[in-house]
Parts: C-alpha cells; structure tokens; sequence
C-alpha cells in the first residue's frame, strides 16, 4: 500500500510542470496509483460522445491527475509550502503540522 502526503481539500501548489508555482484544492487522490487531482491545475481536453438522444457531444475542459510527488502543501497560517511533520499531542493522538510554524494541518 502506497501513502500519499496530501488528503483530499487540501491547498496544494505545483513544483514543476506546464503549471508550476499555481495554487488549487486537491479533489481526488489516488493512493495506489501515487496521483492527485488538483482544481483547476492539469487542463486536459476531452472528446465526449452524447450519451442520449439528444444530448449534446463535443471536447470539454477537465482536470487530470498528476503525480502527488509535483505538489506540496500550503500552510494555512504562514501561507508558505511547506513539507508535513507528524506529532503525537498529549491526548495521545496524531495529527499533521507544519514544518515551518509548527502550525497544525
């Protein structure tokens, strides 16, 4: 089993690519496969056939997955990408924060 460092709604912002420095939330994540899909980030066109009658076919706008090694989450706080630490609180359980402030994701 693979882990991925992003969860779904995080704010993410691209390290390289077509995309590079754009910030978006991560829709879907996809452990096994190590990709992401980021909103607005990665614009592919699609050719779609009409599924009815009478519904309209044609090439529309859609985001597509990218690898999860390309992005790095945005901390809410300092506003700065960051990689993610883990912490044990005194409560006894874990939680993600930020490398930079400290601040808990």
């Amino acid at each position: 089993m693979n882990k991925v460092h992003v969860k779904t709604g995080d704010t993410v912002v691209v390290l390289s690519g077509k995309d590079k420095g754009k910030q978006g939330t991560v829709l879907a994540v996809s452990p096994g496969e190590r990709k992401v899909i980021v909103e607005k980030i990665n614009m592919v066109s699609k050719h779609v056939k009409p599924k009815r009658m009478g519904e309209p076919g044609g090439i529309i706008k859609a985001e597509a997955a990218m690898y999860a090694d390309k992005v790095q989450i945005v901390c809410p706080r300092c506003k700065k990408p960051t990689r993610i630490g883990h912490k044990i609180f005194e409560d006894g359980s874990k939680g993600r924060v930020c490398r930079k402030c400290g601040e808990v994701i």
